[in-house]
């Protein structure tokens, strides 16, 4: 960490990060909360979500977008205009205006679209190569954190003062967001205007570069298993610990846990083993995690929920550092938008499988096959990787020594280090 603590843009960067968590994962549970008080439909206030997730789609065009134009005044453009689009909100007084939720959503899940690849693409370019892992793991620990509390604050205080408090505080972290983009002691040069550039190209970069293909359908499977596991915990507290359902809150608890001592301790796994490694170690920890959920025992659903926690951090800073020492700076954004995509769509489509799934056998069938999808993503994870890749590898890590002078960092920013040679 003391790379990242001396790097003052890289300080600056990760805290915008963490406070765009902070606004949404507070804003978001409030909408749906909120939504069913003004309708009184679970389904009205599940498709506050949905909307979210079709605004979401367009990640291949906000990918497309990061490549074309300079990403910090991009950031700033969207961070600016997500906080003026969530002030409608205080229009909303009854459910003959719920749709105005519904259209904030859905403009919010196209502003993700487009500051999701912006924000990898700046961080790959501001960071040296051996300070990516390092990043990602800080951003990874501080939102599972934040994920431990925010939610109950804004339930919170929607229960207590209603919702203006929730929307002002997520309008305030856009706009303390946007402070630390134009605090970043950058100067960057105008992308070139590829007319020919094409949308797809970061899909191609993912299939055609070996370690990206094999880490990508680990993640596919890996979501997948996740997606099924959305509605078994319900069934895992009442028909397998004979709990109430607020005893998930504790299962969700330990998750949080386990993610924040993952996020802490990948840095330090990254620098003993290679990215590939990392991931295939959270595909293993949630593999276990799921089968101790299938024991009828409150301490092994615990140290389960609290594996299943841990892979998360694991499997997303190894497969989102992959993607960046591997991927020229010019194919950042839309490659990152390429794969959040290919991860969306199978999650979603497991999320109302596994709830079908559910209604046709036991929760604890249900978890073997979760489990056993987990082992499958190990095996690409873990398949050697081959000489081509290396050379990619080192290809994306000089365009980043060649692209600071293009950046224009200055104040003494820190040079970047050879990346650790025991890192295959």
């Amino acid at each position: 960490m003391g790379g990242l603590r001396a790097n003052r843009d890289a300080r600056l960067l990760i805290a915008g990060q963490i406070l765009s968590t902070l606004g949404d994962s507070a804003l978001w549970l409030a909408l749906g909360i909120w939504v069913k008080q003004l309708t009184g439909s679970a389904s009205a206030a599940g498709l506050a979500f949905f909307a979210f997730t079709l605004g979401n789609l367009a990640a291949p065009l906000g990918g497309w977008l990061a490549d074309r134009v300079r990403r910090r005044p991009l950031l700033i453009a969207a961070n600016l205009g997500t906080a003026a689009l969530v002030l409608p909100l205080l229009l909303v007084h009854d459910a003959g205006q719920v749709w105005l939720v519904y259209a904030v959503m859905f403009g919010y899940g196209l502003s993700a679209a487009v500051i999701g690849p912006a924000q990898t693409s700046l961080q790959q370019a501001v960071l040296a190569p051996e300070l990516l892992g390092t990043a990602n793991s800080a951003v990874q620990t501080a939102k599972s954190g934040l994920r431990l509390v925010t939610p109950l604050l804004g339930a919170g205080l929607l229960a207590a003062v209603g919702p203006v408090p929730v929307i002002l505080g997520d309008v305030l972290t856009f706009l303390v967001a946007t402070a630390t983009l134009r605090a970043l002691r950058l100067r960057e040069q105008r992308p070139g205007r590829n007319r020919r550039a094409e949308l797809l190209a970061g899909a191609r970069h993912l299939r055609n570069t070996v370690a990206l293909r094999r880490l990508m359908l680990a993640g596919v499977l890996a979501v997948t298993a996740f997606g099924l596991s959305e509605t078994v915990l319900f069934d895992v507290v009442s028909e397998g610990l004979h709990r109430p359902d607020a005893f998930l809150g504790v299962l969700i608890s330990g998750q949080g846990a386990g993610a924040v001592l993952a996020g802490v301790t990948a840095p330090a796994l990254l620098r003993r083993c290679a990215e590939h490694r990392l991931v295939a170690l959270g595909l293993t920890a949630a593999g276990a995690g799921f089968l101790l959920q299938a024991v009828p025992s409150t301490s092994a659903v615990l140290t389960g929920s609290v594996l299943i926690g841990a892979a998360l951090p694991w499997i997303s800073v190894g497969i989102l550092t992959c993607v960046q020492l591997r991927t020229p700076a010019g194919l950042m954004g839309r490659t990152d938008a390429a794969l959040n995509l290919a991860l969306t769509v199978p999650q979603t489509v497991a999320i109302a499988a596994g709830a079908g799934l559910l209604t046709l056998t036991g929760y604890r069938t249900v978890l073997f096959v979760i489990a056993l999808l987990m082992l499958l993503a190990t095996l690409p994870a873990t398949a050697r990787q081959e000489s081509p890749d290396d050379g990619q590898r080192v290809e994306a890590v000089d365009h980043h020594r060649r692209a600071e002078g293009q950046l224009g960092l200055v104040h003494g920013q820190p040079q970047a280090r050879q990346p650790d040679e025991q890192r295959a």
